[in-house]
């Protein structure tokens, strides 16, 4: 039974070592990495930026269709960094750049760490991760945000959002 004991200890420590589970203070200012280019950001850096972040999984077509508004955000408005943010669990950068490619997407996408799917989850609740529901949270360009409403946003209502939520004159 001690080796039994012994063992879970240690796998349970291996586990732990290689997962960052350091709880994220702020997660805009966590670390994520661009799958397309491998290239580390944060939202943090988009400061004096709009930045629309959506929460999604490849497997979602409610996202995908979110993703679709946001590419035809990109055609009416250039000032708008857009941010895919993975946080299904059981999906992985090559999943993630197969859906890119697919869609003829080419904005940011991450995979999410658990630390910063758990840091939105304490910040927005449930939601901000049920990727059916096309969960997006707007970053105004003084890094202020709000949880949009749920369901697939059009992008005229996106810019709409920018102008009446970030106060755009």
């Amino acid at each position: 039974m001690k080796k039994v004991m012994l063992l879970i200890i240690a796998l349970l420590f291996t586990v732990s070592c290689s997962v960052d589970l350091a709880p994220v203070e702020d997660w805009r200012s966590a670390e994520l990495v661009d799958v397309s280019t491998n290239e580390a950001f944060t939202i943090e850096d988009f400061s004096g930026k709009f930045v629309i972040l959506e929460s999604f999984a490849v497997w979602c077509p409610t996202c995908t269709e979110q993703q679709k508004e946001m590419k035809k955000l990109h055609e009416l408005r250039e000032d708008v960094v857009s941010i895919s943010l993975d946080t299904d669990p059981n999906e992985d950068a090559e999943k993630v750049l197969e859906h890119i490619e697919s869609n003829g997407f080419d904005w940011y996408y991450a995979i999410s760490p658990i630390n910063v799917t758990t840091a939105l989850i304490d910040e927005f609740g449930l939601t901000v991760v049920n990727a059916p529901s096309a969960p997006v949270i707007l970053i105004c360009e003084d890094q202020s945000f709000r949880f949009l409403d749920s369901g697939v946003k059009e992008a005229e209502d996106l810019i709409e959002e920018i102008e009446v939520g970030c106060n755009v004159e």
